[in-house]
């Protein structure tokens, strides 16, 4: 199962589906606000968390992300073995302000080897 945002505004749904298809996930997405998603995956509840851009502007998204919205989560995700990057596997960086200025969308897995597929996947469907 993968979750994402409620907010369509926020994450780009169609994309995030055939993302989804790619990986051989049948579920529907759980979708959840805030970092609830992050506490969420550390329970097992989904194995991938996509946040994809949901129109052009930054980096190809309109919306840039911000460090409050992920920075506790992404600690939480290492913590308990999965990994977080952005939309091309390179870690968030958190060093450039209140924004996400560095990175483009967000991505979690459960593990590294699913992350990798994850990528992999993002990188085939995404815009």
């Amino acid at each position: 199962r993968f979750c994402e945002s409620v907010e369509a505004a926020h994450s780009n749904h169609g994309t995030a589906a055939k993302v989804a298809e790619e990986l051989g996930i049948t579920a529907a997405p759980l979708r959840l606000d805030s970092q609830v998603k992050y506490g969420a995956m550390c329970r097992g509840e989904a194995e991938v968390y996509l946040r994809l851009p949901a129109s052009k502007g930054h980096m190809g998204s309109g919306y840039v992300e911000n460090i409050w919205d992920h920075a506790a989560g992404c600690l939480l995700m290492q913590e308990a073995g999965g990994v977080v990057s952005d939309m091309n596997g390179a870690p968030l960086d958190f060093g450039h302000g209140p924004k996400l200025v560095k990175n483009r969308g967000v991505l979690a897995s459960c593990s590294p080897e699913l992350h990798e597929k994850v990528v992999a996947a993002v990188g085939k469907h995404a815009d």
